[in-house]
This record gives C-alpha cells, structure tokens and sequence, in this order.
C-alpha cells in the first residue's frame, strides 16, 4: 500500500493559496514577502523530492505547475522525473503537456483509493487546495508535512474543510522552529 502525504505551506490561520505568487488573490506570493529566507527550513522540501516515488496535483495546481516545473530542472529534477497524477473531472489527455514526462489521469476519489492499494513508494501532493479537503475527508491521506507560517491572512482557500465529522488524531513525528518564524510539522494520521 502506498503512503499519501500533503505536503503544504500554510498560514497560520489555515490559508493555503497561492503561496508562490499565483495571480488572482490579494495576498499571493505570501511564503516569501516579508519573511526573512532560512534555508534550513526548507530542508524537508529537498528530503520530500527524495523520497517521493510519484507526484499527485489537482486540476488547478497541475495547469499552474506544468508551463513552469519541467523547466525548472535544477530545482526540482527528482519531480520532473517521477510519474505525475492528476485527479480531474474535466481535464482531457490532449491537455496534458509532453515535457514533463508520465502523466496519469484519475477521475475520482476511488482512482486514488485503488492507487494507494498499488505497490510503489510514497505519493506527494503539491498544491491542490481542493484536492487535499477531499481526501482528507475521505481519509486517505496517511501523512502530513506542513511548513506553517507566521502570518495571519484571513480569507483564502483553507487547508482543510469545514464538513461536519469524527474527530481524527494525528501524530507528531517531527517538528523544527525556524528563526524566521517559520515552523515545521511531520503528522502521520491515526488509523
């Protein structure tokens, strides 16, 4: 069975959108304005780009990633090179691009059910604000890495959702404090 991990930059009131820049909302390009860049607290960045086997993207986060990410290849050459799923209801296969090598297309939260159920490593989620709501009201996502800033930005799309359910315990596996404020959080959900 493969691990599902969401890996995400977030605020520390729950916002993760547009954390590099993305065009559209009021506070985008958060991450790096007005917090001083600590190398260290990228570390687990590098570490996930290692470990991952595969890469999983929303619709959204995948039409944003792939003009930019295969070009990129100093910085993420281990993600160019793994296979890429993206869970879309409407995305085609012609709109997939070609540079950006093994592109998968799921359709449901079942397709990444019977994903996990395959052999393989670990699957990385980037982005993918929506996506990540879903599965993690669906359960299936096994761990959570998040980079937590030290910024309050009120609206935006959120982490997780606000649908009525059972509590779910998560446990801490590592953590680290940044002197630019930034935090590290490793959390494995109980099953």
């Amino acid at each position: 069975m493969r691990t599902l991990i969401a890996t995400v930059f977030v605020s520390l009131d729950g916002v993760v959108e547009a954390p590099g820049g993305e065009p559209g909302y009021r506070n985008s390009g958060w991450t790096f304005k007005g917090i001083e860049f600590d190398e260290a607290a990228y570390e687990i960045k590098g570490r996930e780009q290692d470990e991952a086997a595969a890469m999983m993207l929303g619709r959204v986060s995948y039409q944003a990633f792939s003009p930019v990410w295969p070009n990129m290849t100093a910085e993420f050459p281990g993600y160019n090179a793994m296979p890429k799923y993206v869970v879309s209801t409407t995305l085609q296969e012609q709109d997939l691009v070609s540079n950006w090598g093994e592109i998968n297309i799921l359709r449901s939260l079942d397709d990444v059910a019977a994903l996990k159920e395959t052999e393989g490593g670990p699957i990385s989620i980037h982005g993918s604000a929506t996506l990540n709501r879903n599965l993690s009201d669906a359960h299936l996502i096994d761990r959570y890495h998040l980079l937590v800033f030290p910024v309050l930005l009120g609206a935006g799309k959120r982490l997780f959702s606000d649908t009525d359910k059972d509590k779910q315990n998560l446990e801490l596996v590592e953590s680290e404090s940044y002197t630019n404020g930034i935090q590290k959080l490793v959390y494995n959900v109980v099953r």
